[in-house]
This record gives C-alpha cells, sequence and structure tokens, in this order.
C-alpha cells in the first residue's frame, strides 16, 4: 500500500448541484442555516445535559454521544458543500480518504446507537423495577465504547480497502462529498473485494441494528398497550417517541442509501437522501428530542437564561 498505488489521480472533482449564479448563492444559504442550527443546537444538547445533574441518566448519555456523532457528521460534509458552492469543488486524494472515514465512522456508530438506545427504553419500559440495575453506568459506558469502536473499525476496513485501488481517470466525483460507493466507480481496479465487504457491513449495521430496534420497540409497545391508565400510557410513550420519529427518519433513508440494489449509484434521488441524513436530519435531530421533553427543556432555559 505504497502511494505509487494511487495511480495518476492525486485529487477528485466534487460534483456541483448547480452552474446557475443564483441557485448557487441559494443554495449556500440553506447550506449555511443547517450547519449553524446542527451546531448550535446539538452544541446546546452536550452543553445542557452537562450542565444539569438530574439529566445524568442513561437516556440523555447516548443522546450526547448522537449529539456527538451529529457535529461529526456535519462538520465532515458541509464545509467542503459550502467551498464547492463559491470557490474550489476539488478535494486530494487524502482528503477524500478522511472524508469516507469520518462519514462511514459516523454512519455505522449511529446506527448501532439507535440499537443501544432503543435497548434502554425498552429496559426502562418493559423491567422498571430492574433498569437501575441493569443499565448503570458502566454498562452504559461499556455500550457507548462498543458503539464508537465497531463503527471505527468497521470506516477503517472499509476505507483501507480503497488506499490500494488504481485511479487513472476519470476524477469527477457523481456526488457533493466523498463516500465510498460513489468513489468506488472511479476506480481502474476491481473492486469485487470492496464490494462484498461493504454489503456484508450493510447488513450487518443497517439490516441487524434494524431489526434489533424494532424487536425492542415490539416489546415497548406491547408493554405501553397494556397499562391501563391513559396517562399512564401517554408518559411511557412520551419516553420513546422522539427516539421512535428519529429512527424512523434515518433508516428510511439510510436504507434506501445502502441496500438499494444499484449500488453505487449517485443520481438526483440519491443526493437528495444524502442530503436529509447528512445536513437535515443533524439539524432535526436537536428539535425533535427537545420540544416535547419538559424536564430538558427547563434545563436549557436554566443554562440560557438563569445561570447560577
Amino acid at each position: 500500500m505504497v502511494p505509487g498505488n494511487q495511480s495518476f489521480v492525486t485529487m477528485f472533482i466534487l460534483q456541483k448541484f448547480t452552474d446557475d449564479p443564483w441557485l448557487q448563492a441559494a443554495l449556500f444559504g440553506l447550506f449555511f442555516t443547517l450547519l449553524v442550527l446542527a451546531l448550535m443546537g446539538n452544541g446546546l444538547i452536550i452543553m445542557a445535559i452537562h450542565s444539569s445533574p438530574n439529566l445524568h441518566t442513561p437516556m440523555y448519555f447516548f443522546l450526547v454521544n448522537l449529539a456527538l456523532m451529529d457535529v461529526a457528521c456535519t462538520s465532515t460534509v458541509l464545509p467542503k458543500v459550502l467551498q464547492s458552492l463559491v470557490a474550489d469543488n476539488t478535494i486530494s486524494f487524502g482528503g477524500c480518504l478522511s472524508q469516507m472515514f469520518v462519514f462511514s465512522w459516523v454512519l455505522g456508530s449511529e446506527l448501532l446507537l439507535f440499537s443501544a438506545m432503543a435497548y434502554d427504553r425498552y429496559l426502562a419500559i418493559c423491567w422498571p423495577l430492574y433498569y437501575g440495575t441493569l443499565m448503570n453506568s458502566s454498562v452504559c459506558v461499556t455500550l457507548a465504547s462498543f458503539v464508537w469502536s465497531v463503527g471505527a473499525l468497521n470506516s477503517l476496513v472499509l476505507t483501507c480497502l480503497v488506499i490500494p485501488l488504481s485511479f487513472c481517470g476519470p476524477n469527477i466525483i457523481k456526488h457533493f462529498f466523498c463516500e465510498i460507493p460513489s468513489v468506488l466507480l472511479l476506480s481502474c481496479s476491481p473492486t469485487f473485494v470492496n464490494d462484498v465487504m461493504t454489503i456484508i457491513a450493510d447488513m450487518f449495521l443497517t439490516g441487524l441494528n434494524f431489526l434489533l430496534t424494532m424487536t425492542s420497540y415490539s416489546f415497548i409497545i406491547t408493554s405501553i398497550l397494556r397499562i391501563h391508565s391513559v396517562e399512564g400510557k401517554g408518559r411511557a410513550f412520551s419516553t420513546c417517541s422522539s427516539h421512535l420519529v428519529v429512527v424512523t427518519l434515518y433508516y428510511s433513508t439510510a436504507l434506501y442509501t445502502y441496500v438499494r440494489p444499484a449500488l453505487g449509484s449517485a443520481g438526483l434521488l440519491d443526493k437528495a437522501v444524502s442530503i436529509f441524513y447528512t445536513t437535515v436530519s443533524p439539524s432535526l435531530n436537536p428539535l425533535i428530542y427537545t420540544l416535547r421533553n419538559k424536564e430538558f427543556k427547563a434545563s436549557l432555559k436554566k443554562l440560557l437564561f438563569f445561570p447560577k
């Protein structure tokens, strides 16, 4: 795996959204707004939870991890998108590899985290008397470490498999960022191993985690339906409804992108879906998790307006 294996291409060209100056300016404003919303929203989540002892619970611990992943995702993708809209739309081979690694790491870790969060809600609702023992601080740290480590290992393997490939032209990536399937389309070398490993990773990270998450929620919904009082049902459902909304939005796009038959296709619909889970979803997550959460809103108001 020496530098010479990178062949003739040392720089890639990211495909622009449009050549119309007015549309470029409009898209720049849109993406810049989404970037600010994602960074500010997730940053406030992290600060509010960190500064409020009453929020130091497993549910909020996992929410901090999700916020960190959303910050990493938007920080990896959007700055280069903004640059390509107003100036240079090229990216070096090393920069492309770095973007692929971080993005794949965050994407895989987020899918695993959704399973951990679903498991946490399952224990809280289905086994409330044993919840404190089954989901203690050491278990939370272990689960989070597993999520980040497996996501990093998966990304490292997939990214390292790209390094020995030859890229001898063309060098135009038909996407607005370096995503592994789009980059593989440009390789002059056989990509059979890369394609197989990508499919295996998709089956494990997307398919298996989706199954685990849905299984957890089937038990959760069954338990909620057994509660006799309407107030009790509402209170139980409110603790997991936000997570269920985020999971549904995220998997609906991730499943389309990574389990579609035409692996590596980057048409207009693919770009629209990618925009959703790389920019819109990280911006919406803070709102989804906090709009109906009175406990969090109280802590946020205390952080912003009534600091001690």
